[in-house]
Order: C-alpha cells, then sequence, then structure tokens
C-alpha cells in the first residue's frame, strides 16, 4: 500500500498543504514545533480516526478556524482509493472512503494499516499498563475485526458494570446479565492476546539483536488475572465482589492486563539505558510491521517521527539498513538535522523527495 497524494486543510498548524510523495522515502526537515509531526499525524488520523497524540479531535483543528479536513490518496492492493476526513466543531467528524461515508469509524480500522513510531513511545516502557494494553490492542485490532468488535462489547459492558457498582445497586440479576457479555467477550481477547504477543516475542527480538547489533535479548510476556490455570472471569469477578461494592469500580478483568518488558531477563524499565529502551521501542514498531504485513498481506504505511535523537551513529545506521530494505514499504521520516536525512537518501537509490517545513508550510527540496 501506498499514499500518493495528501491534501490537508486548516489541520493543526496546517493551513493548506498539498503533497505528492514518493512511492519509498518522503523526508521532512525542519525545526520542532513546525508541523512536521503534524503532517505525520494527518496520515495517522486517516488510517485510526483519530490524533497519534490522543488530543481531542476539536484540538485538531487549527486555531480561529471552525473545520479541518484531510485528504489521501491510495494505492491499495493494486486499487486507487481515496479517504476523506472532516472535522467540524462542534460535530461528528466525517469519514468517507470512495466518497461513500462509514456508519461506523471502528469498520475502518485495519483497512489502511500504518506503524508509528516517535519519541512518546518511550511511555511504553515508563508508564503504567494502561499505555501497553492500548499497544496491544492497537496492533491486535489492525489485523482482526472480532479482536475490536469483542474489545468494544466488553469495554461497553465494564462501563455498565462500574455504573452498578457506583449506583451501590445489589440486584444480582443486572450483574448477572452485564457479567455474562463481560465473560464471553473476555475469554477471546484474552486467547487472541497470548497468542500475538507469543508470536510478536520472536519477531522482537530479532529486530532487537538488528539494531543494538550486541547479543542482548528481549522479550515481552503477557500478564492476566485470567492466565491461572482453570479460572474464568466469572470467577475472578465473584472473588473481587465485595472489594468492588467498597472501591466502586471494577478491580479485576482483562482491562488490568499489562505486557512484561524484559531485557536479558531484567524489567526494561528499571535497567535500559536511554538507548537501550529507544532501541528497544524502535524494535517493538518495525515488530509490529513485519506482524500487521503477514496478518493483513499489504505492507503498511511507516511513519518514522524524530527518532534518530539519543541513538548512536550504527544504530542508525543499522536502522535505516532495515527499513530501507525490500522488507518494508513507503517511509515517511521527519528530522531536524539535514546531515542524517541526506546520508539516509544516499542508500536510497534515488527515490526519494524531501521537503523544509516553517510555521506550517511545506516547500520541496532538491538534493
Amino acid at each position: 500500500m501506498r499514499l500518493e497524494e495528501l491534501s490537508l486543510t486548516n489541520f493543526k498548524n496546517i493551513p493548506e498543504a498539498r503533497l505528492e510523495f514518493s512511492g519509498k522515502v518522503n523526508c521532512f526537515l525542519g525545526n520542532n514545533g513546525m508541523g512536521k509531526s503534524n503532517m505525520l499525524d494527518a496520515i495517522y488520523f486517516l488510517s485510526f480516526c483519530k490524533s497519534f497524540s490522543r488530543v481531542p479531535d476539536k484540538m485538531v483543528i487549527r486555531r480561529g478556524e471552525d473545520f479541518a479536513m484531510a485528504r489521501g490518496k491510495y494505492v491499495r492492493k493494486d486499487t486507487d482509493e481515496e479517504l476523506t476526513l472532516g472535522l467540524t466543531a462542534g460535530r461528528r467528524k466525517s469519514l468517507r472512503r470512495g466518497g461513500k461515508e462509514y456508519d461506523r469509524l471502528s469498520s475502518h480500522i485495519g483497512s489502511f494499516p500504518l506503524v508509528m513510531v516517535a519519541p512518546q513511545d518511550i511511555d511504553l516502557i515508563r508508564e503504567s499498563g494502561e499505555e501497553r494494553r492500548h499497544w496491544m490492542d492497537m496492533v491486535i485490532s489492525q489485523s482482526d475485526p472480532v479482536y475490536l468488535d469483542s474489545l468494544i462489547r466488553y469495554n461497553r459492558a465494564l462501563e455498565q458494570r462500574n455504573k452498578l457498582l457506583r449506583e451501590g445497586s445489589v440486584d444480582p440479576n443486572l450483574y448477572a446479565a452485564v457479567e455474562t457479555v463481560m465473560e464471553m467477550s473476555a475469554d477471546y481477547i484474552h486467547s487472541v492476546r497470548s497468542a500475538r504477543i507469543a508470536e510478536l516475542t520472536v519477531i522482537f527480538d530479532r529486530y532487537y539483536s538488528s539494531i543494538a547489533g550486541s547479543s542482548e535479548h528481549v522479550s515481552l510476556s503477557y500478564q492476566s488475572g485470567l492466565n491461572r490455570p482453570d479460572i474464568t472471569l466469572q470467577t475472578l469477578l465473584d472473588e473481587a465482589r465485595r472489594h468492588d461494592e467498597i472501591v466502586k469500580h471494577t478491580s479485576v478483568g482483562i482491562h488490568r492486563d499489562d505486557i512484561g518488558m524484559d531485557l536479558d531477563g531484567m524489567p526494561m524499565r528499571r535497567t535500559g539505558s536511554q538507548g537501550q529502551c529507544k532501541t528497544f521501542t524502535i524494535a517493538l514498531r518495525l515488530a509490529q510491521y513485519d506482524f500487521l504485513h503477514r496478518a493483513t498481506g499489504i505492507r503498511p504505511l511507516l511513519l518514522l517521527d524524530d527518532i534518530f535523537d539519543k541513538l548512536d551513529a550504527s544504530r542508525v545506521e543499522r536502522i535505516m539498513e532495515l527499513v530501507i530494505s525490500d522488507s518494508f514499504g513507503q517511509i515517511f521520516i521527519t528530522d531536524t538535522n539535514r546531515t542524517h536525512l541526506d546520508e539516509i537518501m544516499s542508500r536510497t537509490g534515488g527515490d526519494y523527495r524531501m521537503w523544509t517545513v516553517e510555521n506550517g508550510i511545506f516547500s520541496p527540496m532538491h538534493s
């Protein structure tokens, strides 16, 4: 899959832009805060119907304007496709594919797979389990619509159970109704997460070794209350019922799952250096790319947002050798340092385009 053209109006700090892309490497050079990452976020939004930075939709509309628009022209499975995203203040966002509006935005997820590598990825290691669950759900949802539906159903039922707890309800029939839905969804989610994390670990370790150039080994482990043999979600909910009534929320279930991230058997968040953590998250994203390509049969778009900071030259070189290889498709790279980009471009065999970015204005560069 490739993105041939992107048109933006009032998207964050970008007043108006129309960019035609190389099928392989596209580079954006400029100081921080100029709009490089906002352009990547627009591409991300067209795949996921939301901002990578998780800001509310109204924050995507350029200050002082009342609407934002992003239009992408793609070639997907040898077919021309067009996506148009419209955001208007105070109204529901609209996504059209080939002129036809989606009824449910969730049905779009996975159709235009994409992997974003960004400085915020450090949160996957440093922050709470919520970050890692969000990552896991994003990866699996792009390749498994049944998983996404199960997740939506589980979260809806969870909200209903929490509402019953907050209201102090003691009606067992009401609890039974929502807990049955939770359990049915949780069984599928748990089995898929177990299988996919095991699959990802193998690919991930290979990428980490390639980038680090060392014999260090990384691993992911799926941590869930349902990992205990012969346990069901209903049993967990029954065990926690009295506690949940006191704290007024659901304290057990797959919404509390986590992923252990280890380097040579030690937790990454405690032992990893800055360079190791950066290498870890980049390798994780490249493994995610590989996984999605295998699962969907489509080469995702790869967005690399300011990833070279805090990495030594040899690691940067190994990353670029990987992503410019035939294993990866179309790439979008942002950086503040032209030296990096010129070095990268010298390896591409000429199939690239470069732009400078200043105050939301994109100007083509010539090497």
